[in-house]
């Protein structure tokens, strides 16, 4: 296996082992195949763009008086299920407590759970455009990218 591919599956396990990603993320790459190559580029985009507007309208709904509680718990809810159907795991996680600080109507800790949120997100959005630059490289080298399995393989062969 060469340079970048060893740089390309060393990375997502990686994101793997550090919880960014759960086995959903390799459902969607078990999706993708000849006939839609940019499959989870495409749906990362969109969860991309889905999340800067989600993060947007809490962080404007936690500044209004007096705070609607509920609208910000449908936001967080809304960004809980996106971030479940693309293996967004710390995401995912950090939606979950702030709902429970929605839930209480604790203000200061949907502050720090918002924070936490758009700290967790950047990550992710950073770690998913580098491995997406490995693919785009390994694509331009010529070469395949078997991106199916990769998380198989990471299981089986410790």
């Amino acid at each position: 296996m060469d340079h970048l591919h060893r740089k390309l599956r060393d990375h997502e396990a990686a994101m793997f082992q550090q919880g960014y990603l759960d086995d959903q993320f390799s459902q969607l790459q078990k999706l993708q195949d000849d006939t839609s190559p940019d499959f989870v580029i495409e749906v990362m985009t969109m969860f991309f763009d889905d999340s800067e507007k989600l993060l947007n309208n809490m962080s404007r709904a936690l500044e209004q008086v007096p705070v609607n509680f509920k609208q910000i718990d449908a936001h967080a809810h809304q960004q809980k299920g996106s971030s479940a159907s693309v293996g967004a795991a710390r995401v995912k996680n950090v939606c979950g407590t702030f709902r429970n600080f929605c839930e209480a109507q604790n203000l200061e800790g949907c502050v720090r759970c918002l924070q936490q949120l758009q700290q967790e997100y950047s990550l992710l959005k950073n770690n998913l455009k580098y491995l997406f630059k490995l693919q785009q490289e390994i694509k331009t080298a010529g070469r395949s990218i078997h991106t199916k399995g990769l998380r198989d393989d990471m299981i089986y062969n410790r």
